[in-house]
């Protein structure tokens, strides 16, 4: 993300909480002198038929999965025609093998997930052009970027996120913290003082390979004084890990939390990290405000906080956190449905429902400016302070989508065999430079 973009999204942001195909398909329009009027030729493709029919939409996310189902009764209230059928795969699952398994399968779904930028590109020749739908001109302008190309849209922005150490404050008062570390040494005094407390410092699900190969290893890239060149770089063959002295720190961090870390954190899953936290066992672990609806479900009265992940001890560089896109809305050009498509997502982004359960059911943070956040507590703690960072213009950006498609995975993997003590650090940013290289000449 851009800095410009940065800037843009702490103002919006701010706006928000206070009020708050075809890729080759032309946009040619007609005038019908008989009545004065102008006809747009994607009106044919939006309007929907009166005919009953199933929109089919695989998406990631599943801690929104037992709200969209809630919606999907909604939706299907008012627009009798229309069945949803929703297949979630997420949790440690990989949704991208298992889009493309739908795709080879020929079970293409009608609407489903993309995160945009080299995402984007991957599946752009089934992606509809989205250019012309009325949320457009409502979504923030850095919500649009991942999904922009030569001027079209090809997604709908979900929500915007953001990460960190996710942290309890009632067990770091018990540990005696008075302040939130925002350096690499004052991290590592609080887990000594909450260890010493008798309180574990960090819940680590280090099982999954995305909240290494996604979330961990961005630490490390957006911590780059020009993360987007370092990352070009990288696919062009001229950069290198080794040897780069951001990556030295941050192992420095990683080896901290595996220190003060759960007992087997690479037999650690996402639900029993979440869990683990979440029941008071454990005082931070590393995630983000797509957290707090599982959290609520087990304790609601957590106090909670979310604060930066440090890597040196510069705190004015590290008081930052981790914003961006998660991910987008697309649409099938080859569906049969488009048009149904096309009319459910506006439903979702304009209508008094579709917000009401952005905002309340899937508690996220709107990416759209005419979505209101009427009370903070709806949003939570964590998505709260994403939002006050956000403000104060204290953000980094998520940089894995520009990355060779597959590269995440892997990185997951390398990271994995560091932990256990496979692989030491040389030996390690070896292995990223080599699958970096290998996957950025597919």
């Amino acid at each position: 993300m851009r800095k410009t973009s940065l800037i843009l999204m702490s103002c919006v942001l701010a706006g928000a909480l206070a009020a708050c195909g075809d890729s080759s398909k032309k946009n040619d329009t007609s005038t019908d002198t008989s009545n004065g009027t102008t006809t747009n030729q994607t009106e044919t493709d939006n309007k929907a038929s009166s005919e009953p029919v199933t929109i089919h939409m695989f998406q990631f996310k599943v801690e929104i999965a037992e709200a969209l189902n809630r919606l999907k009764g909604e939706y299907e209230k008012t627009h009798p025609n229309v069945k949803l059928d929703i297949e979630t795969v997420g949790g440690g699952a990989d949704y991208g093998a298992a889009l493309k398994a739908k795709f080879a399968s020929g079970e293409e779904p009608d609407i489903f997930n993309n995160g945009g930028f080299n995402e984007m590109e991957t599946w752009l020749s089934h992606l509809e052009d989205l250019s012309d739908q009325p949320w457009v001109s409502d979504a923030l302008d850095v919500a649009k970027e991942p999904m922009t190309k030569d001027g079209k849209i090809y997604g709908m922005p979900m929500n915007l996120e953001g990460y960190g150490f996710v942290y309890n404050k009632d067990l770091f008062n018990k540990a005696g913290i008075t302040t939130v570390p925002k350096t690499i040494s004052e991290l590592a005094d609080a887990a000594k003082k909450l260890k010493d407390a008798g309180i574990t410092p960090f819940a680590n699900g280090y099982q999954e390979w995305w909240i290494l190969g996604i979330h961990n290893f961005n630490v490390a890239v957006a911590n780059q004084d020009d993360p987007k060149g370092f990352v070009d770089a990288m696919n062009a063959g001229t950069g290198k890990v080794a040897g780069n002295p951001v990556f030295d720190q941050w192992t420095n961090l990683l080896d901290l939390t595996l220190e003060y870390s759960n007992p087997n954190p690479l037999t650690t899953d996402y639900n029993t990290q979440v869990t683990l936290f979440a029941s008071g066992k454990a005082a931070m672990m590393q995630q983000g405000n797509w957290t707090q609806v599982q959290i609520d479900g087990i304790n609601p009265d957590l106090n909670l906080g979310l604060m930066p992940m440090p890597i040196s001890d510069d705190a004015a560089k590290n008081d930052n956190l981790y914003v961006g896109v998660p991910n987008n809305w697309v649409i099938n050009n080859n569906s049969k449905v488009k048009a149904e498509a096309k009319e459910f997502l506006n439903w979702l982004a304009t209508s008094d429902i579709g917000k009401k359960y952005t905002v309340e059911e899937f508690k996220f943070i709107p990416a759209f400016k005419s979505v209101e956040v009427k009370d903070p507590a709806i949003l939570g703690d964590i998505a709260n302070d994403v939002i006050a960072y956000s403000k104060e213009g204290k953000t980094k950006s998520w940089n894995w989508f520009r990355y060779p498609e597959g590269l995440t995975q892997e990185l997951g993997s390398a990271m994995q065999a560091y932990i256990a003590k496979k692989l030491d650090k040389a030996a390690f940013f070896e292995a990223v430079d080599k699958s970096w290289s290998n996957l950025a000449k597919k």
